[in-house]
């Protein structure tokens, strides 16, 4: 998603990138500017802590199952000293950044010495070494529009649904098509994470569930094609034996019709007064 919505706006977004020489596999997000400082343009999409951060390398850890504690922080700090060492950057030239879907526990909070900035959702630990790695709340984040985009990924139903209900109004989501199909597929995502009467994501799905969420997730990729796209690859023939012939005609003149019939084909089923009645009529119109 991120790739679709920030390379427009001159941020290259790299996955799985390497943070040692022979590193082991991870999964984590950077965010490269391309620009000297972040634009107008880029802050619009970037949510809090991130769009106000100064560096030009944002490393970003997502935890969207597990909770925020001591052994993911240690791990957002191994990447952070190994990818600066790999990459010869300054400290003021990385900013890495642990997402987390679930809302962290105060005790955990105050053990790691992590306090809420001035924005929602955001924070940062008193603790020098932990400083170097911010924290973000996707439950917690304010609703401005620019937190949007990260916030279609937390972990409560209600907040969830808000979000990519709001997303979907985005003129974003009407210009680039792949943006659409993507957040309509997270909407019917949440819908299988959720059960009903449940407030937190479902990881344990049955294979009925997978097999709803197939329908609908098709169901929605077909809403977003243009009539032209959907029939592309069928025959004419393929497309019109699923519509009754009144259905068809309806969507033409008759004289478009007709042209392509020959007299004889034209006159079938009518009978001689009506041939006859309708002759009288041209007689008059000639005079």
């Amino acid at each position: 998603m991120l790739e679709l919505l920030l390379s427009p706006v001159n941020i290259d977004v790299l996955p799985d990138v390497s943070v040692m020489t022979d590193p082991p596999e991870v999964d984590i997000l950077l965010l490269k500017r391309q620009t000297a400082k972040w634009t107008a343009a880029q802050r619009a999409l970037l949510p809090d802590g991130i769009r106000n951060s100064k560096a030009s390398h944002i490393l970003i850890e997502f935890k969207y199952t597990e909770s925020f504690n001591e052994k993911a922080l240690q791990q957002a700090l191994g990447y952070d000293i190994f990818f600066k060492r790999t990459k010869e950057l300054s400290d003021e030239k990385v900013q890495t950044v642990l997402l987390s879907a679930k809302t962290p526990w105060a005790e955990t909070l105050e053990y790691l010495g992590y306090f809420q900035t001035e924005f929602p959702g955001v924070y940062r630990s008193e603790t020098p070494i932990l400083e170097k790695v911010l924290l973000l709340s996707l439950n917690d984040l304010s609703n401005e529009p620019h937190n949007a985009w990260i916030k279609c990924f937390a972990s409560k139903k209600k907040i969830k649904e808000k979000t990519l209900k709001q997303l979907k109004t985005s003129k974003l989501i009407s210009q680039n098509k792949d943006l659409k199909y993507l957040i309509g597929a997270l909407s019917e995502i949440e819908s299988v994470l959720f059960e009903e009467g449940e407030t937190e994501m479902n990881m344990n799905l049955t294979p009925e569930q997978v097999i709803d969420f197939g329908k609908k997730l098709g169901d929605s990729w077909l809403s977003g094609l243009t009539p032209q796209e959907r029939i592309a690859g069928l025959k004419p023939s393929e497309v019109l034996s699923n519509f009754k012939p009144s259905e068809v005609l309806s969507n033409f003149k008759p004289s478009e019709v007709l042209s392509n019939f020959k007299p004889s084909e034209r006159l079938a089923g009518l009978n001689q007064a009506e041939i006859e009645d309708y002759l009288k009529q041209l007689k008059k119109q000639a005079h």
